[in-house]
């Protein structure tokens, strides 16, 4: 995937669609916007840095973490195509709700979100995923996260106040890091 599948996906998905009424001329703006209940729609130079490390490709089963608005969720269905699948979990159920609405506009059934279930991290029943994106913060990398990878697949996430990048090797989970970020915190 290159730099211009990122860009064309942002054309085709505007932040503009997955922001609160009033918030919506800012959605030319460089900088997380608040959702309500302390979330943020990511600014959109972060997400599309993470899309670029998660590396996501047509046809990718993919988990969307911490969905959120629903933005990032609409992207990576953009980039997987109708042969893909995209599961967004979020655990807010209003932003469940609006993030649905706001996915209904994009013609994509591909991806879809769900309410996060209580004490369960990632959706283990829909594993292994090809992708996992992570929009929360977390102090490690989550084992029941890496156990949802399918073999060299690949998760992108913060981790204490870093952008991880995990490949599920066969001898073990491979990890970089790729600068400072700031996130809200993941929850389960």
């Amino acid at each position: 995937m290159g730099a211009d599948d990122v860009e064309r996906a942002f054309d085709r998905v505007p932040r503009t669609a997955f922001l609160r009424e009033g918030d919506r001329e800012r959605a030319g703006e460089d900088r997380p916007i608040d959702i309500g209940d302390e979330q943020t729609n990511s600014q959109p130079s972060t997400v599309a840095a993470m899309l670029r490390l998660l590396d996501v490709r047509p046809g990718h089963v993919v988990l969307d973490l911490g969905s959120g608005s629903g933005w990032t969720t609409a992207l990576l269905g953009e980039l997987v195509g109708a042969r893909g699948t995209v599961i967004g979990v979020e655990r807010i159920p209003r932003l469940v709700e609006t993030s649905r609405a706001a996915l209904a506009g994009f013609d994509r059934p591909w991806a879809r979100v769900r309410r996060a279930e209580p004490d369960v991290l990632g959706a283990p029943d829909h594993a292994p995923f090809d992708r996992i994106l992570v929009s929360a913060e977390a102090n490690r990398v989550p084992a029941e996260l890496v156990d949802q990878l399918a073999p060299e697949g690949v998760m992108v996430m913060p981790v204490a106040g870093e952008m991880v990048r995990v490949v599920n090797r066969p001898r073990g989970p491979e990890m970089t890091t790729h600068g400072r970020y700031r996130f809200v915190p993941l929850v389960t």
